[in-house]
């Protein structure tokens, strides 16, 4: 509807425009019909939104001329932006972030997580739970996104939230192996794992554990229907 009343607008536009520039060949213009109260409305409309409106098709005209580029949003990669995580580990964080995630919005508020903390035995109040959301919530939206639930389990690891925090308590209680020692030791031992495995061939590995265990599943399903299959040849005879 927006679209269709934007183009009765340009379209009324260019019609009195195209008259007024007739008008000049010398005889009188024909004189513009008295709006009626539709149009009138419709003016107001435009007046109160035409510099947002003249941005807008300014930014659409630049775009299609090739003058200037459409905004693509940011492609989050957990894999490459969080490194010092293997993919098992990353994926049990999904696991858990789309369990607590029970909008399924992609996001968990503040609700979601007093929901979570309270499952984990460790209850927050109501600005404990503000405060948490407000450590790693770097657009200030109030909620945590999924980039914002591993920002949680990376400043546990490298041991850059403080002992009472309700973070460092989440990331302790879950069952998700992040090789947590507390605020002291956290740092250095999580330097040391860095500097001893080397992510790129890690990474590596577990996709080929990953690629080798579908390869058993799937030899273990057509044995299975093999011999299936035989039995039912050998009662069918």
């Amino acid at each position: 509807m927006a679209s269709e009343e934007l183009a009765q607008k340009l379209q009324r536009r260019l019609q009195l425009e195209e008259s007024g520039v007739e008008g000049d060949g010398g005889a009188a213009p024909t004189p513009a019909p008295a709006p009626s109260g539709g149009e009138e409305e419709r003016g107001s409309l435009t007046g109160s939104a035409g510099a947002e409106l003249s941005a807008k098709l300014a930014r659409r005209h630049d775009i299609n001329e090739g003058a200037a580029q459409p905004r693509l949003a940011a492609v989050f990669n957990p894999y490459t932006e969080f490194k010092e995580f293997s993919r098992r580990q990353i994926k049990d964080m999904e696991r858990m972030f789309r369990l607590y995630d029970s909008g399924r919005d992609g996001y968990i508020d503040l609700m979601e997580l007093k929901l979570m903390m309270e499952k984990l035995g460790a209850p927050q109040t109501h600005l404990g739970l503000k405060n948490m959301i407000k450590e790693v919530d770097e657009d200030f939206d109030g909620k945590l996104s999924f980039r914002e639930f591993l920002l949680i389990f990376h400043k546990a690891a490298a041991g850059e939230l403080e002992e009472d925090s309700g973070l460092l308590t989440l990331a302790k209680l879950s069952e998700i192996d992040v090789s947590i020692e507390g605020v002291k030791g956290a740092k250095n031992f999580f330097e040391a794992k860095v500097q001893a495995l080397s992510s790129a061939s890690k990474f590596e590995a577990e996709i080929r554990a990953e690629q080798d265990e579908r390869k058993r599943e799937e030899e273990e399903r057509k044995h299975r229907r093999a011999a299936f299959r035989e039995l039912k040849s050998a009662f069918t005879q």
